[in-house]
This record gives C-alpha cells, sequence and structure tokens, in this order.
C-alpha cells in the first residue's frame, strides 16, 4: 500500500509517465423489443427483457496528472489481450518515453510473461524493460485511481444497452475523446502518513 501511496505522491513528470491501468467485464445486451418512440415531455420507454450478446472485458489506462486516459474493449482478457494492450501503450501512446510507471492489480494475466506469450523474445524483453510496474494490494483495489475512471465511464457511457463489440468500442471511443478534451483529472489526496494513521490496525504494534 505504501508503495502506491508512494508513487501516487510523485511531482508530475512528463518524462516519466505514472499509468494506472484496470480493466472490467462488461456484458453486450440488445432489446428484446424495440423501444417506444420518445414523445415531447417524455423519456424513451425500453422493455425490461432483453437478449445476451456475449461478453467483453473493457481496458482503461489513464495517466492521472496528466489529465489523459485510452480506454479498449477487447472479447476477452487473456494474457495475449493484455500483452497487445501494453504494447499499444508504449509503441502508440508513448513511443518517445524510455519508462513509464504502471500501477495495477495483481491478475494473473498482468505480468511481463505475459509479453512472451504474445511476443518474440527480442521484442517482449524491449517492451518488458520500459516497464517500471507497481501492484496494488490483494483486497486493496480502492488504490487504483483506474477504477474512478472505470466508475465515471460506466456512468457517463454504460449506463445503457449495446450490443456488439464494434458499437461499444465506438461509444468508449467518444467517451474518451471527450473526457481527453476536457483534460478531467482525480486529485487524489490520501498518503503513507494518513494511512499510518486511519489503517493503523493494519500496522504491527511494536513497543
Amino acid at each position: 500500500m505504501e508503495d502506491v501511496l508512494d508513487i501516487y505522491e510523485m511531482p508530475y513528470n512528463p518524462d516519466l509517465p505514472v499509468i494506472c491501468m484496470d480493466e472490467k467485464p462488461y456484458q453486450l445486451l440488445d432489446d428484446a423489443r424495440e423501444p417506444l418512440s420518445i414523445r415531447p415531455g417524455d423519456i424513451l420507454k425500453i422493455d425490461s427483457e432483453y437478449i445476451r450478446k456475449g461478453t467483453s472485458s473493457i481496458f482503461v489506462f489513464t495517466e492521472v496528472l496528466a489529465g489523459w486516459r485510452h480506454v479498449s474493449a477487447r472479447e476477452h482478457r487473456t494474457a495475449i489481450d493484455w500483452a497487445e494492450e501494453m504494447c499499444y501503450l508504449l509503441e502508440e501512446c508513448y513511443p518517445d518515453k524510455e519508462k513509464i510507471i504502471l500501477v495495477m492489480d495483481n491478475l494473473n494475466t498482468h505480468a511481463l510473461s505475459s509479453l512472451y506469450k504474445r511476443y518474440a523474445p527480442q521484442k517482449a524483453r524491449a517492451l518488458a524493460k520500459r516497464l517500471e510496474i507497481h501492484y496494488i494490494p490483494k483486497h486493496g483495489s480502492w488504490l487504483n485511481i483506474a477504477e474512478i475512471e472505470l466508475n465515471a465511464m460506466t456512468r457517463q457511457c454504460l449506463a445503457r444497452r449495446i450490443d456488439t463489440l464494434e458499437h461499444l468500442q465506438q461509444q468508449l471511443s467518444i467517451w474518451e475523446h471527450q473526457r481527453n478534451e476536457n483534460q478531467r483529472t482525480v486529485t487524489w489526496q490520501f498518503t503513507a502518513a494518513d494511512a499510518r494513521v486511519k489503517l493503523i490496525s493494519l500496522y504491527p504494534q511494536l513497543e
């Protein structure tokens, strides 16, 4: 916990971006019946019955201090998917950065070994050398600022039925563009010093 909190207290350094990442499962749904036409002064009437159209996984990356985020929807959340997302982050989003600091939870696919399952050893190693990874402790997802972005995305973009992966990706791209244009940021105020007071029960009680 303190390792992650120390990262969040670092001053902004554009040459060493701090990126938080997280994933969210999302169920694709379609209407079983056409919604009723909207009448003036009324809301859209949607039948409670729906058709399941499969599942997907949404990846979110956010550089909080820069007010930037990237979201992507995939059919699965395998090691291959994570590796490809990391390659995109490094080569397309931050091609000129020697290294980035990556904060994320400790899922089985969130490992440098996943890069070797997708890319040749030379490329996998080149990508791995540009990552400084800091893991969120188990049962400590509240420490991941990317969860705040996921919550905002869920409220602002996903509070409706989306039936295909292509449609989902399109809507996420629109949301990402608008939020980046506004440079929405998160003000994180909880520090390691705060933790030692408010979460004292987590610390050994020494004489």
